[in-house]
């Protein structure tokens, strides 16, 4: 696509550990900006250092995780720059007229390509959907100064942390996700997902009817209302389907679904499928993925 720029935007002092990081995923450049109140007021300061970035590289595409900071990052930014905003991009690449951003849609039955008809494209990538990855490169950094726009914030008082104790990844971002539906029948019998998961070493993930019923918290939900993933290996546990969950996982590498019910939506989009019941099917598995560990 053209030189990659990175924009690290870290409270004074704390940001050049970052833009090593940068460096080493690949970033040709690295703008460091420093700014009074980043991390503290509102992404306003996150929003003034994108807006002198722009300013000083002119670039054709300006492309931000789709993460709940990074969508209303894009936002602002292309509302004060007055530039395109695509939003929950798969892919980005150039035909003869520049820039363009995939969406998949429709529960992934279709893709969509957008581009900019004015202004840059700002895009918000989601994460996992994009595997190529660039070499290494030494660390070339530029001091970025930012004059505060004034605008209002709000201020973040305090931070308290959520820690949770596990082993698993992480769901956003995991190479392997094992998901449950509301096939499984109660929260108890969910812990079958997480025997998979341990045992592929995958995140757990659940369809929205799992969450409403109760089997684990909301921050599993994979879908459209939820976490959007892009895993290397996705396995669907008694789950249908549904519109809204293919949404949210459809980009994956493969798709593995066990489900009692031939003619459930999963089927469509799955690489592989069985139809079978999962306590009888996913022991099994279990215990072949045990014997090949030895």
């Amino acid at each position: 696509l053209g030189e990659a720029v990175a924009l690290v935007v870290a409270a004074p002092g704390t940001g050049e550990p970052l833009a090593e990081a940068a460096a080493a995923l690949g970033a040709a450049r690295v703008l460091l900006a420093e700014p009074e109140g980043a991390g503290r007021d509102l992404l306003v300061p996150e929003t003034d250092a994108l807006a002198a970035a722009a300013a000083q590289t002119g670039p054709e595409a300006v492309l931000v995780a789709h993460s709940i900071a990074g969508r209303e990052l894009a936002a602002r930014f292309a509302a004060r720059t007055k530039s395109a905003l695509a939003v929950d991009v798969i892919g980005v690449d150039r035909d003869d007229e520049g820039i363009v951003a995939t969406h998949s849609v429709y529960g992934g039955g279709f893709d969509a390509v957008s581009a900019a008809t004015y202004g840059t494209l700002v895009a918000t990538v989601r994460q996992g959907a994009v595997r190529a990855r660039a070499e290494a490169v030494p660390l070339v950094l530029e001091r970025l100064e930012v004059a505060p726009s004034g605008r209002r914030a709000a201020v973040i008082e305090s931070v308290e942390p959520v820690v949770e104790v596990s082993a698993r990844p992480e769901l956003r971002g995991a190479a392997k996700v094992v998901s449950g539906g509301r096939g499984l029948g109660s929260a108890e019998k969910f812990s079958l997902v997480e025997d998979l998961a341990d045992a592929l070493g995958a995140a757990v993930g659940a369809s929205r009817a799992a969450v409403d019923a109760g089997y684990v918290p909301q921050r599993a939900q994979v879908g459209q209302t939820g976490v959007s993933v892009s895993p290397q290996l996705y396995v669907a546990l008694g789950i249908s389907g549904a519109i809204q969950h293919r949404a949210g996982m459809q980009t994956a590498g493969t798709i593995i679904a066990v489900n009692t019910d031939a003619d459930a939506p999963i089927f469509d989009i799955a690489d592989f499928g069985v139809v079978g019941d999962v306590f009888a099917v996913v022991p099994q598995l279990i215990a072949e993925l045990e014997a090949a560990r030895g």
